[in-house]
């Protein structure tokens, strides 16, 4: 799914990825500040639900730092953030959490604008950045950790057929509280599979996709 060709942010990583005719991710770059901070601003009230960062950006000079701390983790060879185009307009933003090529795992984290969900559009990012980790990177797990309660969140990696491997108890802070995180994976053997591992399972409560009926 990566674009053959293209100009590249680092020997390892491209500058931009094609996912499909309404869906490009790009990396994240100084002129994206502006649009981004305001994406964010937004749709503050909608975000601060699920993310911690949300109450400390306040400022286009905070999405400035952001950027600058993505370009040093391509520096330590650590992963990527990319901006999420949905037919050319700036939806959101995907990336790897971190890039462990040691042991061949990695974790991706996401958001999209309130406005742009329910068009398949974070799946669609998703699964290129799944492909991207496991053909170009030759990783061999890929991890998700989603809010217990975030339904929209959790149907992404259940939708690519990742595993549900755990729940992790007060694993995080948002909005001065603990939450449960479900943590996600999908190894390399199950890529491409129709089903992936098979169904996640529902450790933390009912799946956020419904099971298919036969």
């Amino acid at each position: 799914m990566a674009e053959e060709g293209a100009v590249r942010l680092h020997a390892r990583y491209p500058a931009r990825i094609r996912v499909d005719d309404e869906v490009e991710l790009e990396t994240v770059a100084e002129r994206d500040a502006v649009d981004l901070f305001a994406l964010t601003d937004r749709n503050r009230e909608y975000l601060r639900r699920w993310l911690p960062w949300v109450d400390s950006t306040r400022s286009v000079a905070d999405t400035r730092a952001f950027i600058e701390r993505s370009r040093e983790q391509v520096r330590r060879e650590q992963g990527f953030q990319c901006a999420i185009r949905f037919r050319g307009e700036l939806v959101g933003v995907i990336g790897f959490v971190y890039v462990d090529q040691v042991n061949g795992r990695a974790e991706i984290g996401y958001w999209i604008s309130e406005a742009a969900q329910g068009r398949g559009v974070m799946t669609r990012a998703c699964g290129a950045l799944v492909h991207f980790a496991i053909e170009s990177l030759g990783l061999n797990r890929v991890e998700i950790r989603a809010d217990i309660d975030n339904r929209r969140s959790r149907a992404i990696p259940e939708r690519l057929g990742f595993f549900q491997e755990a729940v992790l108890r007060e694993a995080a802070i948002t909005n001065g509280r603990y939450i449960d995180l479900a943590m996600y994976a999908l190894l390399r053997r199950s890529w491409g599979h129709p089903t992936g591992e098979g169904p996640a399972k529902p450790l933390g409560g009912e799946g956020a996709v419904p099971p298919r009926k036969e």
